[in-house]
């Protein structure tokens, strides 16, 4: 069984000591340490470049036995995977870009309980290979971490729809193993608003969860929004702002891989020393660009948002969004790489003037996605008509295309239970719950054209009103509006 209770806080604090070479944690590490060893689940909500991972994988090296830790990006869990590695820790990721012998190899450590921390996606974890294993009785599993959890509201809906099953997963493992085993499960993020952690409560079924909340507030990070009329006007501020920076590092935001590749071909032919980052490239080319910016070869990257989760680099000074997110929190994360070493940092939104007369991209991209919105919301009320009531997802997905995401938007009204990570039954014909990624695009839009102060606003969204109804940060574009900005 699980041997969490033999371990006293002064092996978690060599531990601490020997792996990562810190005398202490920072508030809340300690606590959420704590509470994952005593078996709790939890919800922790920190800032990027908090230390989230740490208060995973040390509790996951001092137990015997696995943990999983289910993670939405190859990239992000590359570079967790490989400083472990450097450290000769345990650990191992899966993922469809592995060779044959490779995934052979890993599977191979994972059934003889080798490894100590197992990374996967969503979609590996329930491939069948996996789960034979994970079901295995003699497989001790400690815990199931759920990394980034802001991905299940953002993207679980339609973009990932397997993230909805992911709560159906620890009690699935539990009746393969012996009685008395305990899973802990853990969700982290940098970003989640009240709504979206009811979400993730809820999917994930954690029970009485110990609950570690931190406001997103870095009173280094500076943000700015600037109206653009045309396309040319959107590509010469860009230019205007990169030239000011002088080889400073810093990132730029697109939304699309097309986007990513245009915009850097362009900085290329100035004369600029960049390249374009998006989930299309192979593994070695996302490492190599990775590496060259790390390293301060390559001063900026042009990228999706495929870029920047779990790569630490804290000397970023300034962060553009070409394009402005769709959600408050893709936004939070991807402005949370600059300045995390305290240093202050600009970061700066282009948007088209509401109208879009000139510039009608913005508006484009916001009614493409409600439109796409509705119409899966649409089709799956659709299928509900036609679906068994009990039934299994690969059978109905064989039967409809699109099934696995009108099951998970099933899943998100109220009106679908799993009973396992691959079997449903439908409860009820009638939904109860609002479209919570409608809500989210909404609350963008709203903070792009705010004239209220830009971080009350975001710590507000983010249910965070300690500060005070009249607190203003003294240092974003509408709390300076008239004075001359520091570039």
């Amino acid at each position: 069984m699980n041997n969490s209770a033999k371990i006293s806080w002064n092996d978690v604090l060599v531990a601490f000591q020997e792996i990562w070479g810190y005398k202490d944690f920072r508030s809340p590490q300690g606590e959420i340490i704590r509470s994952l060893l005593a078996k709790n689940d939890a919800l922790i909500i920190m800032p990027t470049g908090g230390g989230k991972s740490i208060c995973f994988q040390l509790p996951a090296l001092l137990q015997t036995g696995l943990t999983l830790v289910v993670s939405p990006l190859v990239a992000l869990m590359e570079n967790q995977v490989q400083e472990l590695r450097q450290h000769k820790l345990s650990a191992a990721l899966l993922h469809s870009e592995l060779s044959s012998w490779q995934r052979r190899k890993i599977l191979q450590a994972l059934e003889q309980q080798k490894l100590r921390l197992l990374y996967l996606s969503p979609e590996t974890l329930f491939s069948p290979p996996v789960w034979q294993i994970l079901c295995q009785p003699q497989l001790t599993i400690n815990g199931l971490i759920l990394d980034e959890a802001h991905c299940l509201v953002q993207w679980g809906d339609t973009f990932r729809p397997a993230y909805r099953r992911i709560g159906a997963v620890r009690p699935a493992l539990l009746k393969s193993k012996p009685i008395g085993t305990k899973i802990t499960l853990a969700a982290f993020t940098a970003t989640a608003d009240p709504l979206a952690q009811k979400i993730i409560q809820e999917t994930l079924q954690l029970n009485q969860p110990a609950v570690f909340l931190l406001d997103p507030y870095r009173p280094n990070l500076n943000p700015r929004v600037r109206l653009i009329w045309t396309p040319r006007d959107r590509k010469q501020q860009l230019f205007k702002f990169i030239r000011e920076k002088q080889q400073t590092a810093g990132l730029v935001y697109v939304r699309s891989r097309r986007d990513s590749e245009n915009i850097a071909a362009w900085l290329q032919q100035m004369g600029y020393v960049t390249a374009s980052y998006h989930a299309g490239l192979s593994a070695e080319e996302r490492r190599m660009i990775e590496t060259a910016w790390i390293e301060g070869k390559m001063p900026f990257v042009v990228c999706t948002s495929a870029f920047g989760m779990g790569i630490n680099k804290s000397d970023v000074r300034w962060v553009v969004h070409f394009h402005a997110p769709l959600f408050l929190s893709e936004y939070v994360q991807e402005i949370g790489r600059a300045g995390r070493d305290g240093k202050p940092a600009q970061t700066l939104t282009l948007v088209s003037e509401p109208t879009g007369w000139l510039d009608p991209e913005d508006k484009q991209r916001q009614k493409f996605f409600e439109d796409k919105m509705r119409s899966q919301q649409q089709q799956a009320q659709q299928l509900i008509k036609k679906l068994p009531k009990t039934g299994e997802i690969n059978a109905v997905t064989r039967q409809y295309p699109d099934a696995a995401i009108a099951l998970s938007l099933l899943h998100s009204t109220g009106q679908l239970n799993w009973l396992d990570p691959f079997h449903y039954t439908i409860v009820s014909s009638k939904k109860t719950q609002p479209v919570s990624q409608l809500h989210a695009a909404k609350q963008m839009n709203k903070y792009l054209t705010t004239k209220q102060c830009r971080w009350q606003f975001l710590l507000n969204a983010f249910g965070f009103h300690q500060k005070g109804e009249n607190w203003r940060c003294g240092h974003c574009d509408n709390c300076r509006r008239g004075e001359a900005f520091d570039e």
